[in-house]
């Protein structure tokens, strides 16, 4: 059964997306308003989560079942990197480490 990950994939890159969004608004808006690890890790995440939520769109919307399949693993990649970004952000936000 192709496409058993896509959607799950999809509504929750585009959760953590307004997760990402917050917290570089954050940053912007509060007195660490000087480029920071912390925005630019979360930059890239949401770069990562913005391909994970369109592949796994295409893999959705795809009526190949291979191409299904190889837009879903890459979306898999794609969303499990951003997790890990998600997760050092986390850390560096927890322990106020701003660099």
């Amino acid at each position: 059964m192709p496409n058993n990950k896509s959607p799950h994939i999809l509504s929750t890159a585009a959760n953590l997306l307004g997760f990402c969004l917050i917290v570089l608004t954050s940053v912007t808006i509060s007195k660490y308003n000087q480029s920071t690890i912390i925005d630019e890790f979360t930059g890239v995440a949401s770069m990562f989560l913005i391909t994970s939520a369109l592949l796994s769109f295409l893999s959705i919307r795809s009526s190949n079942s291979k191409k299904s399949n190889f837009y879903e693993q890459i979306a898999d990649i794609a969303f499990l990197i951003a997790l890990f970004i998600i997760f050092t952000v986390i850390f560096f936000v927890s322990f106020i480490i701003v660099f």
